[in-house]
């Protein structure tokens, strides 16, 4: 599938951007601009089913797929957040980033908390301003711009698919590249369990103190932060 794809920046280095369930690339905006600020050319897709990319069937493995067809091999940096990091994952093998950032991924859809995709849903449905604000009281107005314009421009079928197709366990046997798995306090995507074998596997794990699932928008510093060494 032909993904709609974001770019921006002109610097040598190239930074690979993938978001997570019901945003689009504008959830990147904050990163993004302090990336082609250290340099990078950043490209940003909408996964399919989110922003201006086609909808069609849904799975993991699509997902993956895509990224393989529309990104360059080779970036400098991959960051993928939630589902994107799982996408991300999946995706490493063929795309073979010189490194890569797993932000609160959702490898395992069995650490979710149950009732996660009902809830997902029914704030999809619902979304207005203060709504989101309740639901990151630490973002700024433009990620609240970001998050109601990636709603308005998903397609709700995938959430039906995320329950059926999505289950099971994709936690990766070992990073394919050096990979950093970077967490929220406490993480809504990994459970203490699973940190611990992902470090066993030899990911580095960090945790950015205070966030919730959205760390690069609960604290935009501190996302950024954990990152020395890996931007």
């Amino acid at each position: 599938m032909e993904l709609h794809i974001h770019e921006r920046g002109a610097g040598p280095r190239l930074a690979l951007l993938i978001h997570g369930g019901m945003a689009d690339h504008r959830t990147w905006h904050a990163v993004e601009r302090r990336l082609v600020d250290r340099g990078y050319r950043v490209i940003a897709p909408d996964l399919r089913g989110h922003g201006l990319s086609p909808r069609g069937d849904y799975g993991p493995e699509l997902l993956a797929d895509d990224l393989v067809a529309n990104l360059p091999q080779g970036a400098d940096l991959a960051i993928g957040h939630s589902l994107g990091g799982l996408a991300l994952s999946l995706a490493a093998a063929r795309l073979r980033p010189r490194r890569a950032v797993y932000s609160d991924p959702g490898f395992r859809p069995g650490d979710i908390p149950p009732g996660a995709v009902a809830a997902m849903r029914a704030m999809v449905e619902n979304a207005d301003r203060r709504s989101v604000r309740r639901a990151g009281p630490r973002w700024s107005e433009a990620d609240i711009d970001a998050e109601l314009a990636g709603f308005a421009l998903f397609d709700p079928a995938f959430l039906a698919a995320t329950e059926e197709s999505f289950a099971g366990d994709h936690l990766p046997a070992g990073p394919v590249v050096p990979s950093l798995v970077q967490l929220a306090d406490p993480s809504f995507t990994i459970t203490p369990a699973t940190a611990g074998l992902l470090r066993q596997r030899g990911f580095e794990i960090t945790t950015v103190p205070g966030t919730a699932h959205c760390i690069h928008r609960d604290d935009f510093e501190g996302f950024m932060a954990s990152l020395e060494g890996w931007v």
